[in-house]
């Protein structure tokens, strides 16, 4: 088996590798930036901060249940690097709307009735790309990697998604809006520039007509995909996990302004913590597994995350805040609160042990199937998490109308990895059936 870390010198990995760290970066450098102005300079109430931060994360999820299928359907019947570079052309001109946005709310210019929708319709557009984007990179890995690399290559994928989740994040909160306006657009043309070099990667198979029915199509797709019980395991638990994730990510920027008290650069922080935590489970999980695709530790890693996030809860009930309500700390006012590493080694639990949840789930849906049917199961997986998040963020919005505490919200979360953990546990009995079966 080839290490991972050699994969990227490859030619075959490496351009792919930095287009999808590049767009997942100006993903969350753009989307912090604008959450996180809004919520420290635009809105001054726990529910309409949270009400926004749902309603962007929404904006950006529906185009992936819009529009999987023609995308899963599009990259299995066309070279996937030719789309990679329309994609990337595309959000070039995505930037150039949400960086007029973003600087039209930096100068405090008609910032509800047009600096904001231009900001959301940036959102939604990069929700588009993303959701093209998102089952090439998945399946163009089994088409350019050997069987035994897949797995290493799949998490070199996630950690270098949440390595860029993390430096877009911290770049978020520490530049000026201006400047995050102007970093948006030229990180989109490097990103551009890295697609091109992307290795061709034609179509597997025969080729069949597209099906440009926004209903039909997902539901014909969702159905033929997961008629495979594994597949449909592990759909099911990924897009479980997802619906977790994005209530947390709804609730960190309030949560960290009006809990605990902190400016945004703690928020970008969290956020921070967060994605090293699931860079570290992506490759922690490879190295557990020794490069085998299996659900084998998935049911453990759900479990060990939802303890983590009971004791998260706990520290965020058990914190006292530092100065007035107006008086928000900044990191180093904030680390060295008598709370702070407890909290903050809580978080990291969370994130590692979601990325080993996650990963192995991931690369089962690139190795369970055709690689001619690849990036339309990825395709399928996306229509159903998509949903699912659809339904997270729902779930958060009526919490917070209902006036539950954010705080208490963190508890739902964490009863709820149970159910998450119980489809993991019958997708590795599932997996154990189909062994059994195959010796």
């Amino acid at each position: 088996m080839t290490p991972a870390t050699q994969l990227i010198r490859t030619r075959r990995f490496l351009p792919l590798f930095v287009t999808q760290l590049l767009g997942a970066f100006n993903d969350n450098l753009f989307k912090n930036a604008m959450v996180l102005f809004v919520v420290y300079s635009v809105y001054h109430s726990e529910k309409s901060e949270a009400l926004f931060s749902a309603l962007a994360t929404m904006v950006f999820i529906a185009p992936f249940f819009i529009f999987s299928a023609l995308a899963g359907q599009l990259a299995d019947m066309r070279d996937k690097a030719a789309i990679i570079r329309t994609i990337k052309l595309c959000e070039i001109f995505i930037m150039l709307v949400g960086g007029i946005g973003l600087a039209l709310a930096w100068k405090g210019i008609a910032i509800h009735t047009l600096a904001i929708p231009l900001l959301l319709i940036a959102v939604f557009a990069m929700g588009v790309h993303s959701t093209f984007f998102g089952p090439i990179k998945y399946a163009i890995l089994p088409q350019h990697l050997h069987t035994d690399e897949v797995l290493g290559g799949t998490g070199l994928v996630e950690a270098g998604t949440y390595i860029a989740v993390l430096a877009g994040t911290i770049v978020a909160g520490w530049i000026s809006v201006d400047a995050a306006a102007v970093g948006v657009i030229a990180v989109a043309v490097i990103g551009y520039l890295a697609g091109r070099s992307v290795p061709p990667a034609p179509p597997i198979g025969a080729i069949e007509p597209l099906d440009f029915h926004l209903l039909r199509a997902p539901a014909q797709l969702v159905r033929s995909t997961m008629s495979d019980r594994r597949v449909y395991l592990a759909i099911c638990s990924i897009s479980f996990f997802w619906a977790l994730g994005t209530v947390l990510f709804i609730q960190f920027p309030p949560l960290a302004k009006n809990i605990l008290m902190a400016a945004k650069e703690v928020a970008s922080l969290f956020l921070v913590i967060f994605s090293v935590g699931i860079a570290i489970g992506s490759m922690t999980i490879n190295a557990l597994l020794k490069g085998k695709v299996s659900a084998r530790w998935s049911p453990i890693s759900v479990i060990a995350m939802g303890l983590c996030l009971f004791a998260f809860q706990m520290v965020c009930e058990a914190w006292q805040p530092h100065g007035g309500p107006n008086d928000l700390m900044d990191v180093a006012t904030f680390v060295v609160q008598p709370l702070a590493i407890p909290l903050m080694l809580s978080l990291l639990g969370v994130a590692i042990a979601g990325g080993m949840f996650v990963v192995p789930l991931y690369a089962f849906l690139t190795t369970f199937v055709e690689k001619s049917q690849t990036a339309r199961t990825i395709a399928a997986n996306n229509v159903v998490n998509s949903g699912a998040m659809v339904v997270g963020g729902a779930v958060a919005v009526l919490l917070n109308f209902l006036g539950m505490p954010i705080v208490k919200q963190l508890l739902v979360v964490a009863v709820f990895c149970l159910a998450s953990a119980w489809l993991g546990y019958r997708l590795y009995r599932a997996e154990c059936a189909e062994e059994q079966a195959c010796g």
